[in-house]
């Protein structure tokens, strides 16, 4: 093995680009071809010298087990330093399964980097998070601002989180949001966009380079880490309403074809605990946990009407809007 690596190295020596770039390619290459021993053994050793790229790839190799055996641990750490050299892909993957993981903190530090540049996952997730005040400053007008940015390049999780917004918040935090958010495009454009399938295939860097790296993209259900959490309708509780309104505005009779959004949930059993703490003002509406795409929409109902279904929204006493049930 050492001897093939020495001969590949010496072969690429005869190209005009670097080595380095050349050799991250290379192992992209036989990545592509489903040579993941190759890919590895071209990658190690770059990774080890500090090459963002092939540090990347190697923490990829070792989430997906291919070429080495599957190993979290060891891939969070060659993506922390991929991301330390401010390689954007490490900076998402990383930030995400820090945040799935429980540790927001730590996983927002990495998506707010990887969102400063216009990466679409990560400013999906941190937007959220400021609208949620989820371990950062709550601001909604800024999380505004990065949802819209993500969904404006196609990402469908921030379409859908920027339409609960749009039934949300006044007009003139949205206008100020989209002025702010066309400002952040004008500083930073967008990286290239990404396929849209989830098999780690080798995709070009967005740089200058030669060097290809396999993309982050997310990874299927069945895999460790998860898509992006939009947990957009868990604020800060808004100011209790008299109780006279909230029995008024649930009461009626448990039938119609309306009901209300209460939020939407990376995890069921997160939509279950929040329906739990709500149950009380819902009059005994049931839960309806409605699977769109990697969330789950946490509704209640049924409500004869419209009107009856924004009076609970009222009554609640959080965040949500009237929806049409199926």
């Amino acid at each position: 093995m050492r001897h093939r690596c020495l001969a590949t190295a010496i072969g690429l020596t005869m190209l005009s680009a670097p080595l380095s770039a050349q050799s991250v390619q290379a192992g992209a290459d036989a990545w592509a071809k489903g040579d993941y021993d190759t890919a590895v053994d071209n990658w190690r050793p770059l990774a080890e010298k500090g090459d963002a790229d092939a540090q990347f790839n190697l923490g990829q190799a070792y989430r997906w087990g291919r070429g080495v055996a599957s190993n979290l641990a060891a891939a969070q750490t060659w993506y922390e330093r991929a991301a330390t050299q401010n390689q954007t892909d490490a900076q998402v993957i990383l930030g995400l399964m820090l945040f799935q993981n429980g540790d927001h903190p730590a996983g927002l530090r990495w998506l707010r980097a990887a969102a400063e540049k216009g990466e679409p996952r990560a400013m999906l997730v941190y937007g959220t998070a400021l609208y949620n005040c989820d371990s950062v400053p709550q601001d909604a007008v800024l999380g505004y601002a990065y949802v819209s940015r993500a969904a404006a390049q196609g990402l469908q999780a921030a379409k859908d989180t920027l339409a609960q917004l749009d039934e949300i918040l006044p007009l003139e935090d949205r206008r100020k949001g989209v002025a702010i958010a066309l400002a952040k495009a004008k500083d930073n454009p967008a990286p290239g966009s990404k396929p849209a399938d989830s098999k780690p295939a080798p995709v070009k860097t967005p740089d200058t380079k030669s060097a290809k790296v396999v993309t982050a993209k997310l990874p299927p259900a069945k895999t460790p880490l998860k898509g992006p959490v939009t947990q957009v309708a868990t604020v800060k509780p808004a100011p209790k309403p008299a109780a006279k309104a909230a029995t008024s505005a649930t009461t009626g009779p448990a039938t119609g074809s309306w009901r209300v959004q209460l939020g939407a949930f990376s995890q069921r059993s997160a939509a279950e605990a929040q329906y739990r703490k709500l149950a009380g003002k819902l009059s005994g509406r049931q839960a309806y946990y409605v699977s769109a795409g990697p969330v789950v929409r946490l509704q209640a109902g049924p409500f004869e009407s419209r009107a009856a279904a924004a009076n609970a929204c009222k009554a609640v006493g959080q965040a949500c809007f009237p929806v049409a049930g199926k």
